[in-house]
């Protein structure tokens, strides 16, 4: 772990500010989560939209039993008209690429740096983008997005390390934060084109959503290129401590960075030791950060958001909106999110995270649990529901819409980007990453088929979960606002459960030298 503490700045923090150059690299990067928010706002929209409007040929050349069901089966339930496995593994594929790409992601940001990781997530999503747009078969379609998966895997694996390491750590949350708002800012722009794009009667509107991917895709890849590696980076990989003065210097807007310097240079000198860091997270001195990096992504995806932001339209449609409507609505609740998530990047470097979480975390588990009440009273297996109700379970909607963006959203990416050490940093993005798209793919394979039979049970399930969520938050994961980044080991250490896994090792470490 990072040794010296020669702090310098109040409460435990380094000198430095918050710079126009740490701010304008730290917008080109966070594109990276633009991409991850526009394909999961696009490909959601796709399935709910294309019935009998615009969007109809989409369905008719590549899912034709979806298409048949929803506009020719009057007796098929309301909870299962979209219950196709060809349809969510449609949806589901970028998760696996994903999964296996963040993986060697990993490798690729501690060998090269974290810039070349963002290049090659950019690239592979801009050819994803444009061979979907241009499919005409339902393998080019997958293969399309499975070129998007490993763009998504790779940016998602570095971007948060990115931001982490070139942040303050006085105003690491804020800015950490702005990649889960780019994420929705692509959900939102997702949901506007396809908003237009639905309305093209010549019936390939489809394409244009899927192509437009590459517009924040470019701004991703083109940036990339003229990102400055991070001090952190550039110490672990070339060991020139000159140059990576000069890069914190600049980035801090001062010249007195001596302190945080020595702390990334013990930090790296630790990092070398280490051949496997797969094997090194595994020890039990980082079983904290191990745990984390797999409940925190893990209850990420069982909040249920994804029955909102992959769904949202079908939900509508259920309910009885119809498909403009649904399409408005969803519009509407990527707004409140985009909205929440912006207050969230304000508020969490002075709230702190874990009132956050808990905030959110109860706000979510009680609309689920109304919304499930609603939805099992008054919405049976055919027919709609009133349109008061239907307005109530909208607005239901859009405040669990806004406990996620407060919450679980933003922290959900924060938190685990900044409690790894240098060592293991990598590694542990990459566990995050990973697991976060596991449990997505598991989620969009098996939300459709589990609305089909647990109906409105549905959300009492991920209700459940949020209760847990909350509660773990609540025991176990400390506070990390204002830690520098290569000191977090000391909320570890000064935690009622997990100091007997640090401080135990540590002293077992001694003993051992002497």
């Amino acid at each position: 772990m990072a040794g010296g503490f020669g702090i310098t700045g109040p409460q435990g923090q380094y000198k430095g500010k918050l710079t126009p150059f740490v701010i304008l690299t730290c917008m080109i990067a966070a594109t990276g989560g633009v991409i991850f928010g526009y394909d999961i706002g696009v490909s959601a929209q796709w399935f709910s939209e294309g019935g009998v409007t615009s969007m109809e040929p989409f369905l008719k050349k590549f899912f034709p039993e979806v298409y048949r069901k929803m506009t020719e089966d009057t007796k098929i339930s309301n909870y299962c008209k979209f219950d196709s496995q060809l349809l969510t593994s449609f949806t589901s594929s970028l998760y696996i690429a994903g999964l296996i790409a963040s993986l060697f992601a990993s490798s690729v940001t501690k060998a090269f740096g974290r810039k070349p990781s963002i290049l090659i997530g950019g690239a592979a999503f801009l050819s994803g983008a444009a061979l979907g747009g241009a499919a005409v078969n339902i393998f080019m379609l997958i293969f399309g997005r499975v070129l998007l998966g490993v763009g998504v895997g790779f940016a998602n694996q570095s971007v948060p390390l990115y931001l982490s390491e070139m942040a303050p750590s006085q105003y690491r949350g804020a800015i950490s934060n702005g990649f889960q708002f780019c994420v929705g800012i692509g959900v939102l722009s997702a949901n506007l084109i396809n908003y237009g794009t639905q309305k093209i009667k010549a019936g390939w509107g489809w394409r244009i959503s899927l192509a437009m991917a590459a517009v924040p895709a470019f701004i991703l890849t083109a940036g990339s290129l003229f990102l400055p590696d991070t001090p952190n980076s550039l110490i672990q990989r070339t060991n020139n401590h000159p140059k990576a003065k000069l890069m914190l210097q600049r980035i801090r807007g001062t010249e007195d960075v001596e302190a945080e310097l020595e702390d990334i240079i013990n930090a790296s000198s630790i990092s070398k030791t280490m051949k496997n860091p797969f094997n090194k997270i595994l020890q039990r001195k980082y079983r904290p950060q191990l745990v984390m990096s797999i409940a925190i992504p893990f209850f990420q995806q069982v909040t249920g958001i994804n029955v909102i932001s992959f769904y949202a339209p079908v939900l509508f449609r259920t309910i009885g909106f119809g498909e403009s409507a649904s399409l408005t609505s969803a519009v509407l609740t990527g707004g409140v999110g985009l909205i929440t998530t912006f207050i969230s990047m304000l508020i969490v470097d002075r709230v702190g995270r874990r009132v956050l979480f808990k905030f959110g975390g109860i706000q979510m588990f009680v609309c689920q649990v109304i919304i499930g009440g609603i939805m099992c009273a008054q919405l049976g297996d055919h027919g709609g529901m009133s349109k008061g109700y239907a307005f109530l379970l909208l607005v239901l909607i859009s405040i669990y819409v806004a406990g996620f963006g407060l919450s679980w959203g933003p922290l959900g990416w924060l938190v685990p980007s900044e409690i790894f050490p240098l060592e293991i940093r990598s590694a542990g993005q990459s566990i995050n990453v990973a697991v976060n798209f596991l449990f997505t793919f598991i989620v969009a394979q098996t939300f459709l088929s589990m609305l089909c039979h647990f109906k409105y049970g549905t959300f009492f399930f991920f209700g459940g979960w949020v209760a847990v969520m909350t509660m773990f938050v609540h025991l176990f994961l400390p506070e990390t606002k204002g830690v520098p980044i290569e000191q977090m080991e000391n909320v570890w250490k000064s935690h009622w459960f997990w100091k007997r896994f640090v401080v135990e090792e540590d002293e077992g470490e001694v003993e051992v030298d002497k």
